[in-house]
């Protein structure tokens, strides 16, 4: 979860609503989204015992048709955007080098990160374990020295700007916190690989979240408590900019090396996960069905570079906000369906005591469910170009749909 939308949405955020007040709300807020997705999705994920996400979920709860189109967004734009960002912000991160370089840097560390899941689960997992936990103890470590270091003159009173001139864009700011909580329902993408789900896919989609909220809400108060907003206002390296304050120029260059990491360890994971979406697919459509196909140690490869392929051409189609902004809609939109087919599921199911009971059902569900509506429809009156550019992948998705139909009569649906 943790990676680039946290340590370069506030910039952006700012350009939007000018009351820290009411950007540490959006962030609760988010939490909470997440939070009531993370309970719900526990519970699909027990109950659909398969790797891919909303990709299974939505061909169970409704057709395999809205499946596939939640599974083309996976692929196309929901992992693909992410990494692409992550990337792209990395970029930011390396200064002058990554100036002078620019997107073929974004688009190497992509494809280097393909060589390395391109080999074994083992590994991956090994690899991304570290990666994670380095950066887990690196933002704690920041928090410590910021609240240490708080800048006097700033502390506190940046908590008591009250200027609500950009309070009508809440929809838009809030979509980067959204941005920065994907990620919440990653371990629901690869169910298979999973040792007794029943207990541990509820234990990392919950523990997880939680963790992240806390820290997101944190790095916040850090951020306005050190530096000026009119210094970090439309900027995308903020963690950089707020190091700098805390530690002066050599530090900032240390904690750039630290966010680095970060973001490198959030694409690793999308890259990881994503990947199996794909897989998944393949198996049961076979227009996708060389992506199916696994290595001698059961790692899906030819998913991993397709997915890298695709993210490479984020990376060169336009700027981190319109990516960002486009990708999130697509996203919200089948998440928030998966949510609805749960509640809907319930309601005309039994009870199976094999599965996660999300608690105080359906309350959780309402919640996020009002939440995403929200946003969603802000985004399209605010941002109709980028959502439109969502809603056409969808209509691509259709056609590829019916191809696979016309093309491969009677489909090998694993639904």
């Amino acid at each position: 979860m943790i990676g680039a939308g946290v340590f370069t949405s506030l910039g952006v955020q700012l350009e939007y609503v000018h009351s820290p007040v009411l950007i540490l709300l959006l962030w609760a807020l988010g939490g909470l989204m997440a939070l009531t997705g993370a309970w719900s999705y526990a519970a699909l994920g027990t109950i659909f015992k398969r790797s891919g996400g909303e990709y299974h979920f939505l061909s169970q709860l409704f057709h395999p048709i809205l499946g596939y189109l939640s599974g083309w967004v996976s692929i196309t734009v929901g992992f693909s955007a992410s990494i692409a960002l992550a990337a792209m912000s990395v970029v930011e991160y390396l200064g002058p080098i990554g100036s002078s370089y620019g997107n073929w840097l974004a688009a190497g560390i992509v494809l280097l990160f393909a060589v390395v899941h391109s080999f074994s689960i083992k590994n991956s997992s090994l690899f991304q374990q570290g990666i994670t936990w380095l950066k887990v103890l690196a933002i704690i470590c920041f928090i410590v020295c910021g609240f240490w270091c708080t800048n006097q003159d700033l502390q506190w009173q940046n908590l008591r700007v009250t200027d609500m001139d950009g309070s009508g864009s809440l929809g838009v700011a809030f979509a980067f916190v959204c941005f920065a909580y994907s990620g919440w329902n990653a371990a629901a993408y690869i169910s298979d690989e999973i040792k007794d789900l029943r207990t541990n896919l509820p234990k990392a989609l919950l523990i997880g979240t939680i963790v992240v909220c806390f820290l997101y809400l944190l790095l916040h108060l850090v951020f306005f408590l050190t530096t000026d907003l009119a210094a970090l206002n439309g900027q995308i390296d903020v963690g950089k900019i707020v190091a700098n304050n805390i530690w002066g120029p050599n530090g900032a260059s240390w904690m750039s090396f630290i966010i680095i990491i970060i973001l490198l360890s959030s694409l690793s994971g999308m890259l990881w996960v994503g990947s199996r979406v794909t897989q998944v697919i393949g198996e049961d459509y076979r227009i996708w069905s060389r992506y199916a196909k696994l290595n001698s140690k059961q790692v899906p490869v030819r998913a991993i570079w397709l997915q890298a392929l695709i993210s490479i051409g984020f990376i060169f189609s336009g700027s981190f906000e319109q990516v960002l902004i486009y990708s999130s809609f697509i996203i919200q939109l089948f998440s928030l369906l998966a949510v609805i087919g749960l509640v809907r599921y319930r309601w005309r199911a039994q009870k199976n005591s094999d599965t996660f009971r999300s608690p105080y059902f359906p309350i959780p569900q309402f919640i996020f469910i009002l939440i995403n509506l929200w946003v969603l429809m802000y985004l399209l009156v605010d941002k109709p170009r980028e959502s439109s550019l969502g809603l056409i992948s969808v209509v691509l998705a259709l056609l590829t749909y019916y191809i696979n139909q016309r093309l491969f009569k009677p489909s090998n649906q694993k639904t």
